[in-house]
């Protein structure tokens, strides 16, 4: 038995005598017993959204500054000319890092889930607290709910994340309702819409950008109806250890799973981020673990990849696909170096500059989708099926 499998099986009973606030504990029995003999449950993705929908407003983290109302009235014409309705939550405006307390977010959150009426969730943007609404989640009641999509990365990736782990029910990262009107986002990359109108089933395909933007956008500060992307710096997706490879091709597959590093690494050895736990639910394929970088600086980036390899998160993945990065260097120790540091290493493959994060456009990515990578020159690619 090789090391990877030892520790695979090592980590399914890990969370047996979980405890802690009511809907996490009942959640964890609701999802079902950890056991490798278990057949693996199926990932469940939402209906395919239909004009007319009803699409649900509300910012489980930061508020919304008043002085973004123009960017939102553009999104909001933006769901209005694809057939969609739109409805506000209570949670949503507001100056500070917090919209509402965290038992109204939660509250909000979870009463749009359940709402049959709400086709599809769709925060306006990140933040930075979202962390603190996760006691207040009842995990066991969402997971005999519908499924219905929610939309969104950055902090909301902080409870996408532990969403599909506990419900088996997949989200798509990649974009939020203040970049819904950039379309096309870059040639070969998916748009949302086109990806939550595809069937339980269905697969699409989708190729590296060739330009993107190298700094984060603004929103304040840009033109409230503007529909592109700053693309001035040309795309190239790397694979550890085989840079000066140009004829280097690989395939690899799993089913994907991640979100922005700075907050979901928080949840690292914690039940909402047990991801041996999942890929022994929900992907004996084994995962595609992708990140991206916020604001960590280099060292930063660096301790927090450690501590997912301490946690275990790389021993069931197939390979980790690592988003473009903006990260300040400290002392000369570049993005490169830390990946070398925390991961080079490993005996899975670890690409990185890939167009995932803060740095657009970004592919749409499924977590819970079967994917397949295809690494090679003329063939930077990832499909997906939602199977």
């Amino acid at each position: 038995m090789d090391r990877r499998h030892f520790l695979h099986l090592a980590g399914l009973t890990t969370l047996g005598g979980a405890t802690g606030a009511v809907g996490l504990g009942v959640g964890l029995a609701a999802c079902g017993a950890q056991s490798q003999a278990m057949t693996a449950k199926p990932i469940r993705f939402p209906p395919p959204l239909q004009e007319g929908d009803l699409l649900g407003i509300t910012s489980p983290s930061a508020g919304v500054k008043a002085a973004l109302r123009p960017r939102m009235d553009c999104a909001y014409e933006t769901l209005n000319a694809l057939g969609y309705r739109y409805r506000e939550g209570r949670c949503l405006w507001g100056e500070g890092l917090l919209s509402a307390p965290a038992a109204e977010r939660a509250a909000e959150l979870q009463g749009m889930l359940f709402d049959p009426a709400i086709a599809a969730v769709f925060p306006p943007d990140g933040g930075e607290l979202l962390i603190d609404l996760l006691p207040w989640l009842d995990f066991a009641a969402l997971a005999e709910a519908p499924p219905k999509w929610v939309l969104g990365y950055s902090d909301l990736s902080t409870f996408m994340l532990p969403y599909t782990l506990l419900t088996g029910i997949a989200t798509l990262s990649g974009t939020n309702l203040w970049e819904c009107p950039v379309n096309p986002t870059a040639p070969g990359l998916a748009h949302w819409q086109e990806v939550v109108t595809l069937a339980p089933g269905a697969t699409f395909s989708q190729r590296a950008a060739d330009l993107y933007q190298p700094h984060d956008s603004d929103w304040a500060q840009l033109p409230p109806d503007i529909t592109h992307f700053d693309r001035t710096a040309p795309v190239r997706w790397q694979c550890l250890g085989h840079e000066q490879q140009p004829a280097y091709r690989l395939e690899v597959s799993g089913r994907l799973i991640g979100g922005t590093l700075d907050v979901i690494g928080m949840l690292a050895g914690s039940a909402y981020g047990d991801l041996r736990r999942f890929a022994s639910l929900y992907a004996h394929e084994g995962l595609l673990l992708y990140l991206d970088n916020c604001d960590y600086n280099t060292a930063q980036y660096c301790r927090a990849l450690h501590h997912l390899r301490l946690a275990g998160w790389f021993d069931v993945a197939n390979a980790v696909l690592i988003g473009r990065t903006a990260a300040t260097a400290v002392a000369g120790f570049s993005q490169r170096d830390a990946l070398l540091n925390a991961l080079g290493d490993l005996d899975i493959p670890v690409l990185y500059d890939l167009d995932i994060g803060h740095l657009p456009p970004q592919l749409m990515l499924i977590n819970g989708a079967l994917a397949s990578l295809h690494f090679g020159p003329g063939d930077w690619r990832i499909d997906q099926t939602l199977a």
